[in-house]
């Protein structure tokens, strides 16, 4: 029993003796977890404020890269993008913009390492796919460039898409037409005319596109239409004009032509084609509105001058008269000699068209081994053309 009462004793005099040790721990832990939190803060503003710096730094270089590639001094600008992606590694813009003084010193391969990799953080990029395509383009990859091209098409732009879709569409087309491509340009072209509006610069740029797509048709149609709302516009009216003239219809081409001539007398171009067609109107017999004798007349005049073509051709190819086809042509216009004139096509109406069709002939088979055609060939030739399969 005393035993027991001792232990007692000395097992309350323990407790009493650590209380001020354990009364004092609540304080110590909450200095503790104040002065980590304290720490804490503390690293937390300091990688804020370098982290701040080192964007500061890398942005300050990318400005002055931004102005050197402005000013064209490619060298200068990859020095500085390169000082601004080493404080701001795998920045997307920096990298593009590196790639693009790349671009500009002709270090394609660089650039292009530089831009597949952007693309393949951002396959939707429009302007990565877009700086791809002309770098494939320069490289002559036609597969890739035609799919970049596409892909940038429709791809996001930060800004309106609108207008870079449709300057990237017309690179592309430019592009098409640089290899000979028409008929994906003619397509492309249609897309693009598709979601144009009545402006009549992009009208007209369109229509000049179709011309040199050979797609004469669409052409007129794009000018006609910047000539409904501006029929003083010099642009169209030429390009009405060439595109008229290139579809066969005289009359039209005529017209416009005129006008373009009257405007502007040092066109030499519209002014040639002005008088070949005015040519090929007074020597085509098979327009409306001529009388019975106009015909006749014109059948003689053009008859006679396939003749002088045709003797002329044989005295320059004096070598190859004896081969067939020239001596056939030859002897086909001497026996109709006789019978084409006023009188004799009075007499048989049907005589007309045996001489046209002779005449047109004599001009085709003398087109490609006799020289250069006078006018009046050139404007026979044309009405040929303009009456096949008829």
């Amino acid at each position: 029993m005393v035993h027991w009462i001792r232990d007692k004793l000395t097992a309350v005099g323990k407790r009493l003796s650590l209380r001020p040790y354990l009364a004092r721990e609540p304080v110590m832990l909450a200095v503790l977890s104040a002065s980590a939190v304290v720490f804490f803060l503390a690293v937390t503003g300091l990688s804020h404020v370098y982290r701040a710096q080192q964007e500061a730094l890398g942005s300050r270089w990318f400005t002055r890269g931004s102005t050197e590639l402005n000013a064209g001094h490619f060298g200068g600008a990859v020095s500085d993008f390169r000082a601004a992606l080493l404080y701001s590694r795998d920045n997307y813009s920096y990298e593009f913009n590196l790639a693009e003084a790349l671009v500009g010193l002709k270090r394609s391969s660089e650039a292009q390492a530089y831009l597949i990799n952007l693309w393949e953080r951002q396959p939707e990029n429009g302007f990565v796919n877009r700086e791809l395509a002309r770098i494939c383009a320069q490289s002559g990859e036609t597969d890739k460039t035609l799919r970049y091209y596409h892909n940038a098409i429709y791809a996001t732009w930060p800004e309106d898409q609108e207008t870079e879709r449709r300057q990237t569409r017309l690179e592309l087309i430019n592009y098409l037409l640089k290899i000979n491509a028409r008929a994906q340009a003619q397509s492309e072209l249609i897309a693009l005319a598709s979601n144009l509006g009545n402006h009549p610069a992009e009208q007209t740029q369109v229509g000049n596109l179709f011309l040199r797509a050979k797609d004469y048709e669409e052409a007129l149609n794009a000018f006609q239409m910047v000539l409904k709302s501006d029929r003083h516009n010099a642009d169209a009216t030429v390009g009405a004009g060439l595109a008229a003239f290139d579809l066969g219809r005289y009359a039209l081409a005529e017209r416009y032509l005129k006008a373009t001539v009257s405007a502007n007398p040092h066109d030499a171009e519209s002014a040639t084609r002005l008088k070949t067609a005015e040519l090929v109107l007074r020597m085509d017999p098979f327009q409306r509105g001529l009388s019975g004798a106009q015909k006749n007349q014109i059948v003689v005049d053009a008859f006679a001058a396939a003749g002088q073509r045709l003797q002329s051709c044989n005295m320059q190819n004096a070598s190859i008269a004896a081969e067939a086809a020239q001596p056939s042509l030859a002897d086909t216009w001497k026996s109709m000699k006789s019978r084409v004139s006023p009188w004799g096509l009075r007499r048989d109406p049907d005589l007309v068209e045996a001489a046209m069709d002779l005449v047109f002939r004599i001009e085709r088979e003398t087109g490609a081994s006799c020289g250069t055609p006078s006018e009046t060939d050139t404007a026979l030739l044309l009405v040929g053309k303009s009456h096949e399969g008829g």
